[in-house]
């Protein structure tokens, strides 16, 4: 397994965070699902839901030695920036959902 540049590390990071925040928004979603059945609530769940396992496989990706992207800076900044305007917008919507 080749070693981790510390670009993916910090990228591994944020995809650890944005599941730690979508797992809160799944939280707060799934107990407005069950109190208003709303359609809409059950659509932001699904969305947390599916968006927390791409971060699981993207973390996957990153530990593993056959990525396509190992090797290429350029590829593993915008992987980077990818995760961290991700957790920008997680972090938006977690403050909105909490309020």
């Amino acid at each position: 397994m080749a070693p981790m540049t510390p670009t993916l590390t910090i990228a591994s990071a944020l995809a650890g965070l944005n599941i730690a925040l979508l797992a809160a928004l799944v939280t707060v979603w799934w107990r407005n699902y069950r109190a208003f059945r709303t359609p809409l609530t059950l659509g932001l769940v699904a969305f947390a839901l599916v968006l927390a396992v791409e971060n699981v496989v993207a973390i996957g990706f990153f530990l593993s030695s056959g990525m396509l992207y190992a090797a290429d800076a350029s590829a593993q900044t915008a992987v980077l920036a990818m995760r961290a305007l991700q957790f920008v917008a997680l972090v938006f919507l977690t403050y909105v959902t909490m309020r």
